[in-house]
């Protein structure tokens, strides 16, 4: 029935995508179609008749391509919405990692930088002069980051095979929190010492913060894209477990490598 085919090919004239989605799509139209005629038919309308009702009842035409081209689009947006959310993903992680890195690697060598300040101004004193204790207090109390610096005697604390309380300790009150308890926060410690001395400072650290974001990044980035290749798969009708594996495994090595099985299959069917 060239009515029914004339509608059909004009249902899908403007529809870009996978041509051979889109003659099944086609093929499966005009199925349903023709068992509507055949069923009107029976009924006793005319076939031209039976032709009309049909295309009417699907909607018409112009519905109908509308109806079509909004669902490869909202296909297409999806698609793209994943993939875009994947790189987006990957991008800001590294990017905090990035920056977050490089200025903790600073905040320990400024903690050494006080370590070695404090180890100097003991020098080989036997007491811890008044003013270096105001120092020491005026430190933790307004560097935001150091939570405790602890002096002790060095002959003690290297020769004892017990725990050796410090000479003197300053220590940021409430320090854990319920960043600390995920994993989002934690504490590291540096150490100096001469033959007299040893200066320990405890501070915290965004490393793990970083770290974190890093591999979430990675994970959700890993998934979207994925879901996406797996997507792209599916529409060129070549979907099966092994290339999902293979995606799952490899990521974007593995989609090149499917584009290149598919390149070349293509290939050997023109030539």
């Amino acid at each position: 029935m060239k009515q029914i085919e004339a509608f059909v090919d004009s249902v899908y004239q403007n529809v870009g995508g996978n041509k051979k989605e889109i003659n099944e799509l086609k093929a499966e139209m005009k199925s349903h179609l023709l068992e509507a005629v055949y069923e009107l038919k029976t009924e006793g309308k005319s076939e031209q008749k039976a032709i009309e009702i049909a295309i009417e009842r699907f909607g018409g035409e112009k519905e109908m391509r509308s109806v079509v081209g909004q669902l490869f689009k909202a296909q297409k947006a999806f698609a793209k919405w994943v993939l875009y959310t994947a790189i987006a993903f990957l991008l800001i992680s590294t990017l905090i990692f990035g920056i977050v890195m490089p200025i903790e690697k600073s905040k320990v060598n400024q903690n050494n930088q006080f370590a070695s300040q404090i180890l100097n101004s003991l020098g080989d004193n036997e007491g811890i002069p008044t003013q270096l204790e105001t120092d020491i207090r005026e430190i933790v109390q307004n560097s935001g980051r150091i939570t405790g610096i602890s002096i002790y005697d060095h002959e003690k604390l290297f020769s004892s095979a017990e725990g050796t309380e410090p000479i003197y300790s300053v220590r940021e009150g409430n320090k854990f929190s319920i960043w600390n308890n995920i994993g989002f926060l934690n504490y590291i410690g540096y150490g100096e010492s001469n033959n007299t001395w040893h200066v320990s400072i405890e501070s915290k650290s965004y490393e793990g913060t970083a770290i974190i974001l890093l591999l979430v990044g990675i994970v959700v980035y890993w998934t979207l894209f994925t879901i996406w290749a797996t997507i792209n798969v599916y529409h060129h009708r070549r979907l099966n477990i092994g290339w999902v594996i293979v995606f799952a495994l490899l990521n974007i090595v593995g989609y090149f490598t499917y584009r290149l099985v598919g390149n070349k299959q293509l290939s050997k069917v023109n030539s």
